[in-house]
């Protein structure tokens, strides 16, 4: 554990380095970095990923942290490894040491930091972690909070371990998963409650780790790193799954379908009717209109109760399937298209069968 006896609130400044990559961990650089002299802290150096080749020509790119850092004449490293199995990893462990970190703030790093790592700085290192802990620990936390209907989630700033995000949560803070949310729009509004979350405990550390609060491994779930194929819809599903896989793989990696052996795009959809029934089969493209393109899908676990409201006599043993309205979607080699352009083609049709098939 780190020593908490410093008394960081003194005139002495706090000794920050920050180690992040994705775009997520540089909207709480900048802040951090225009809070500097608010929070009385010196970001001494900033850690990020290697260089990676981006893009059709395969230049190497910096990440979005690195250009943050550079624009603000920040010292950056970028090692491969802390191993100290490894020459190279010694090497990293010992350029940290040599900044004499007070804290190190991490934020989607994409490095292992092992205890030798964590234990570096005075008061450890804090992470800036995009889900209520411990509901879900790893990768994804976004994307699997939207994918599995979470009603809200937050930013846990955690005091790190050698666990995957197991360590003990010195500060939380919720918000609320509205309808319309996709990944892409929930990870803007985590990125910004972040910054806010990790500015909040960095104007007094020692109180809130003080109040560290060790997690419910019980309540733990792993949010799984995502993979291209599960982005592929499964029309047996109810149109709530579906609804929820759209938002929550918008936009990468993205749910498509299959029409006549060709891939399409299903980029936005409306929110589930469960009055909306039908008896046709899954898959099929029950109408093109201007508004929406809808699409038979499996049953919903709410239909059931939804028939029973309509006809409270009789109550549906066997409950019709429910549907998807879909309102954009891109067909192979083309651009986005509305429901309503949709309507005015004749790319799509009443009838038609959407597969999980390619041939």
């Amino acid at each position: 554990m780190p020593s908490k006896t410093k008394d960081c609130s003194s005139s002495k400044r706090l000794r920050v380095a920050f180690a992040g990559t994705p775009e997520f961990a540089a909207v709480s650089l900048e802040a951090l970095i225009s809070q500097q002299e608010a929070l009385n802290i010196d970001i001494v150096a900033v850690y990020t990923q290697p260089d990676r080749k981006a893009g059709r020509g395969q230049k190497l790119s910096a990440s979005a942290v690195k250009q943050v850092a550079l624009a603000h004449d920040i010292a950056v490293e970028q090692p491969l490894t802390f191993k100290k199995s490894s020459s190279e990893g010694l090497i990293a462990r010992e350029t940290l040491r040599s900044y004499q970190p007070d804290v190190m703030i991490v934020a989607a790093y994409g490095l292992i930091l092992p205890i030798g790592v964590l234990t570096t700085p005075t008061y450890g290192c804090l992470n800036i972690h995009a889900s209520l802990l411990p509901r879900w620990r790893g990768a994804a936390p976004i994307h699997r909070a939207l994918l599995a209907g979470d009603s809200e989630t937050g930013i846990t700033i955690m005091q790190m371990d050698k666990g995957l995000d197991t360590g003990d949560m010195i500060y939380k803070i919720s918000a609320p998963i509205e309808a319309d949310d996709t990944a892409a729009s929930l990870h803007d509004k985590m990125a910004e409650l972040g910054a806010t979350a990790i500015i909040t405990v960095l104007k007094d550390l020692p109180h809130y780790q003080a109040q560290a609060v060790p997690q419910d491994d019980s309540q733990a779930n792993y949010a799984e790193k995502l993979v291209k194929t599960e982005g592929e819809i499964n029309w047996t599903q109810s149109a709530t799954e579906i609804e929820r896989q759209i938002r929550g793989l918008t936009p990468w990696p993205g749910a498509y379908t299959f029409l006549a052996g060709q891939r399409v795009k299903i980029l936005a959809s409306l929110p589930v009717n469960l009055s909306q029934q039908t008896n046709q089969p899954a898959g099929t493209v029950i109408s093109v209109g201007r508004k929406a393109i809808l699409v038979a899908c499996g049953k919903d676990a709410d239909t059931k109760q939804a028939d029973t409201k309509l006809d409270s006599k009789v109550e549906s043993l066997e409950p019709s399937a429910s549907t998807l309205a879909i309102t954009e979607l891109q067909f192979a080699g083309g651009k986005p298209m509305t429901a309503e352009q949709i309507c005015h083609g004749n790319q799509l049709n009443d009838g038609d069968q959407f597969t999980t098939d390619s041939k």
